[in-house]
């Protein structure tokens, strides 16, 4: 029973790999994996959970290869532009990641993905913020209610992309991130 999840996992990650969310169906990913339909349904109860599950899967593997790559040690800019230079280029060779930004399915995906496992940017950054500041690396004259926000407001704008412009949204986060974090840096 297991072998027969796995393998409608595997093929539908394949295909979603290939040709993207909206160009796979229900039966694209059986005939692939070898399964009936009505298999299929026994494990997931439509196209969208199974995708959402994958999406989960590929996005953990993404931030684990992205943060073990980083030196936590840089320089506070250096390593904010170096994190999302290397989170927009996982994003631009991986179809999956790139649904962040299908209009389609994102409000949801999102939900589903705030539901589950919170904010990672905004854990990672506000770690990273405390750690600074105590090694005197950004200004200690901002507290950490105001360093919060700071970083809300980015994870603010991350939830509003379609009014930004889904187009522009990964070039606005990087230049808001990285002017944040020179304002922060300055003495």
């Amino acid at each position: 029973m297991l072998d027969k999840k796995a393998e409608i996992f595997k093929s539908g990650r394949e295909l979603f790999l290939l040709k993207g969310f909206k160009e796979v169906n229900v039966s694209d990913i059986t005939r692939e994996a070898g399964v009936g339909v009505g298999t299929f349904y026994n494990y997931y109860p439509s196209k969208e959970e199974l995708f959402f599950d994958i999406y989960f899967k590929e996005n953990e593997a993404a931030k684990k290869s992205i943060v073990g790559s980083l030196d936590l040690n840089d320089d506070p800019v250096a390593l904010a532009t170096k994190f999302l230079s290397l989170s927009a280029d996982i994003m631009s060779k991986n179809r999956i990641l790139q649904e962040w930004y299908n209009k389609d399915i994102f409000a949801d995906l999102e939900q589903r993905y705030n539901d589950k496992y919170g904010c990672f940017l905004f854990d990672f950054y506000m770690d990273l913020l405390r750690k600074w500041k105590m090694e005197n690396k950004i200004r200690n004259d901002i507290d950490d209610e105001l360093l919060f926000a700071l970083m809300n407001s980015v994870i603010y704008l991350d939830t509003h992309k379609e009014e930004i412009g889904i187009q522009y949204f990964p070039q606005v986060i990087r230049l808001l991130v990285e002017f944040i974090l020179k304002g922060l840096t300055d003495p």
